[in-house]
């Protein structure tokens, strides 16, 4: 299938649950679920579905949920990223939710990078306060996709104007977590930390500094590992000398 073939597959989908035929938009597409293709064509068969309004793709997102197949993650978030201009609130909610069906890491990553991802990168401000309960959430995954999130924002930003500013409201936004002590939460708060240091890494020098005077080393030794990744070897060495 080439990507011309997936759009068109995505919007045959979209007028058949549109028009309310649930079960012949799950007959042509659970074929296409079950065997290997890549995420992009899955991005284009899922974005869509994303025109449509919650209530009328949530029985069917329901059915992809239940398959628990990899592929359906990537077009039930595809289809959401789509929302996220009209109803930021409403498709992080459904997010949320289908991070904790999931379960699994492989699917958390999907969900943080298509929707919280993206949705920091088009309404930083608005995510950001909407993605504070989700630091603090109770579901390991839920806080983890915030870390996968920050990842997304960092490596789509990069260091281009603005970005500073936004990168230092990170940092003090993720100074809660240094402690995080499960191993899965970290990894995603590391990851997104990893990435910030690569195009901030003054920021995230200085910020390690803080964290480490106010806490002493992470509950977790992979959140100072993979924030010293690409630091300035001098940082390195002063932050990875045993206490």
């Amino acid at each position: 299938m080439k990507t011309h073939d997936a759009r068109e597959f995505g919007k045959r989908i979209a007028t058949l649950v549109q028009s309310g035929e649930i079960e012949q938009a799950e007959d042509i597409l659970r074929p296409i679920l079950a065997g290997p293709l890549a995420f992009r064509l899955l991005d284009q068969t899922g974005a869509p579905l994303g025109k449509l309004p919650f209530e009328t793709t949530d029985p069917f997102f329901y059915w992809l949920g239940q398959l628990q197949a990899e592929g359906a993650w990537v077009v039930i978030a595809s289809a959401l990223q789509r929302q996220i201009g009209e109803d930021l609130p409403g498709a992080l909610e459904r997010t949320r939710n289908y991070i904790i069906q999931a379960d699994i890491w492989y699917a958390t990553d999907i969900f943080g990078e298509r929707v919280p991802g993206p949705a920091l990168v088009d309404t930083f401000q608005a995510a950001l306060r909407e993605l504070e309960a989700w630091r603090e959430d109770k579901n390991r995954w839920v806080r983890r996709s915030v870390g996968v999130a920050i990842h997304f924002w960092a490596k789509r930003t990069r260091s281009s104007a603005g970005s500073h500013t936004q990168a230092e409201s990170l940092l003090e936004f993720l100074s809660p977590v240094f402690n995080e002590n499960d191993g899965d939460a970290a990894k995603g708060f590391g990851w997104g930390l990893k990435t910030l240091g690569r195009y901030h890494p003054d920021q995230v020098g200085n910020w390690l500094e803080k964290q480490m005077k106010m806490y002493g080393r992470p509950a977790r030794r992979l959140m100072l590992r993979k924030t010293l990744t690409y630091l300035p070897a001098e940082t390195k060495l002063r932050f990875s000398k045993p206490v």
